[in-house]
């Protein structure tokens, strides 16, 4: 299969071409697609702007992750063409259509394209305005409130995005701001909820035209060298062109998109969804408590983790495009609320033994979540020194072998210890014991407790790699704990919390879980993707980690 060898840009993303599946996929990530540009420009075809010519590599090796032509635009543009009718059909079917599936098909079969006309709900004044609203709030919030500088990871090209950590705040303050809102009689939540419809198709046509000056910022003024076009319009749509877009030097664009947009109006939707039935019922059902409490419970887990978020595949490795963005601006307070978008009309009495049971169950699946992320983060701020559930974590040389410098470092403190205790009587003479009050007991136990320590980092999990600028680079990478159970354990209770708060709405439609088997298919193939960078990244030393820890997600399972 021939593999497309594009000049990227002016530039070249990287400073060069991408010659290699592996070169592509450190540069847009294991799940970016090579296109066979054979089938698509036979001969010398113009398939970047300025008339640049395609040059061809000699046939590669098959890969897991190239894909034909074919199945590459069948993918891509499904998902571009699909995702947003579904979007309003979602909404139609669950606050028009009693939740049910068949009856909405029952509808467009009967009524055919005009009855799809008809569920099309055009975006409306208010709901331009609500939208502009809620946004300049988040993005006033995101400058102006004050926070701790925080540093990503460093970016394929060297760069080191700098965030300004202020979610929680953010969070906090648009809360208590909505609520009091609702309070004192200046707003009514329920306009939101009245005119759902025609914010999504909003949000849909918007996003649309948003992901568009992305796509024409990459072009004429990227950010940062992290940039670069694939030579195609679809894909670079599709995929985005930058990884750090910015709008001028402080506001970061997928912080704002994924974080402040889209995970805060996920909390104001869900807060929404409690008060119209509210207002509806008189009352908020236990199902509608237990739904809405777990979910700001996450949010709430989200922004007090948002730095590390920053560090996550989302962020440090998926460009600026549909994909990201509009999943985020669209996606999110959709698919992602529809749980209580359904319970607003349909309240179930759960009772209280069983409302109990389901909310502290998905409390310990959210608190599990949080844990995984907060083990991961503490061993890495520490350098791997920390203890991982009361122990010592347990660590993996990825180079197989301990590096010359270490071994003489060890052996020599290890012998100057040993001569120490050879010599331990002569040293009670000395002023430390003979003149020293108290002394020997702290200076004795600092003697063991050195010795221990350099007995048990010399192991600690040297991860090496080169970067694109040929600079080695360590990593640690952690063998216990919850990410000792699997590579990508933390997902498992992420997908139960979605679970217990779907679950109150029993089981009498299908769709309400929609959103928990789209996130089951999204977390595994997000891991199957970390796993394809990091076995590229790091080679034959990934293996002998996965040896380690075998499971990639569901112990014994898979």
């Amino acid at each position: 299969m021939k593999i497309a060898v594009i000049r990227l840009n002016r530039r070249g993303i990287l400073g060069r071409q991408v010659t290699s599946p592996k070169t592509w996929h450190r540069v847009f990530g294991p799940s970016a697609l090579l296109i066979n540009i054979s089938e698509i420009c036979p001969s010398r075809s113009k398939a970047e702007g300025g008339g640049r010519r395609v040059r061809r590599t000699t046939k590669m090796g098959e890969s897991k992750t190239v894909h034909s032509a074919l199945v590459t635009y069948t993918s891509v543009i499904s998902l571009l063409t699909l995702c947003p009718p579904f979007v309003i059909l979602l909404w139609y079917t669950m606050v028009h259509a009693d939740g049910s599936v068949l009856q909405t098909f029952e509808y467009l079969k009967q009524h055919g394209l005009q009855g799809l006309k008809d569920i099309l709900p055009a975006p409306s004044p208010i709901a331009w305005k609500l939208i502009a609203c809620f946004g300049a709030f988040e993005a006033i919030l995101q400058l102006a409130l004050p926070g701790k500088r925080v540093e990503g990871p460093i970016s394929p090209n060297g760069n080191i995005p700098v965030y300004k950590a202020n979610g929680l705040q953010a969070y906090a303050v648009t809360l208590v701001t909505y609520l009091s809102l609702w309070w004192f009689g200046i707003f009514n939540p329920a306009i939101v909820y009245d005119h759902l419809g025609e914010i999504y198709s909003a949000l849909v046509m918007g996003s649309l035209v948003f992901c568009l000056f992305l796509y024409l910022k990459g072009h004429v003024a990227p950010s940062s060298s992290d940039s670069g076009s694939s030579g195609n319009f679809i894909i670079d749509f599709y995929w985005g062109m930058e990884l750090y877009p910015r709008i001028g030097k402080h506001f970061d664009i997928k912080v704002f998109t994924n974080c402040r947009f889209g995970m805060m109006s996920w909390a104001v939707l869900a807060v929404t969804y409690c008060i119209k039935q509210y207002e509806m019922n008189g009352q908020v059902s236990d199902s509608m408590l237990v739904n809405t409490v777990l979910m700001l419970v996450y949010i709430t887990k989200f922004f007090w983790w948002e730095a590390g978020y920053w560090c996550t595949m989302d962020i440090a490795h998926d460009r600026a495009g549909f994909y990201i963005c509009w999943g985020c601006l669209v996606w999110v307070p959709s698919i992602y609320t529809s749980p209580g978008m359904y319970l607003v009309n349909h309240p179930v009495s759960l009772g209280t033994q069983l409302a109990v049971f389901i909310l502290m169950s998905g409390l310990l699946c959210i608190y599990i979540n949080y844990d995984c992320d907060r083990q991961r983060q503490e061993f890495r701020r520490t350098n791997g020194k920390c203890l991982i559930w009361g122990k010592a974590p347990s660590k993996y040389e990825m180079n197989g072998q301990v590096s010359d410098s270490m071994l003489v470092n060890t052996v020599l403190m290890l012998v100057y210890i040993t001569k120490f205790f050879w010599w331990e009587a002569g040293y009670w003479c000395t002023m430390d014991i003979a003149h020293d009050r108290g002394s020997w007991i702290l200076y004795l136990l600092g003697m063991l407790g050195m010795g221990s320590i350099n007995l048990y980092f010399p192991w600690d999990i040297v991860a090496s790699y080169r970067t694109e600028k040929g600079e080695t680079k360590t990593s640690l990478l952690l063998t216990s704990g919850w990410w000792g159970v699997s590579r990508h354990f933390h997902y498992v209770p992420e997908i139960l919390a979605a679970f217990f708060w779907t679950v109150p709405a029993l089981f009498n439609h299908f769709l309400p879980y929609f959103y928990v088997l789209f996130l089951t298919i999204l977390l595994f193939d997000r891991a199957k993707r970390d796993d394809d960078r990091c076995a590229s990244k790091y080679g034959k030393y990934w293996k002998m980690y996965c040896n380690k820890v075998p499971y990639r997600v569901i112990p014994g399972i898979y």
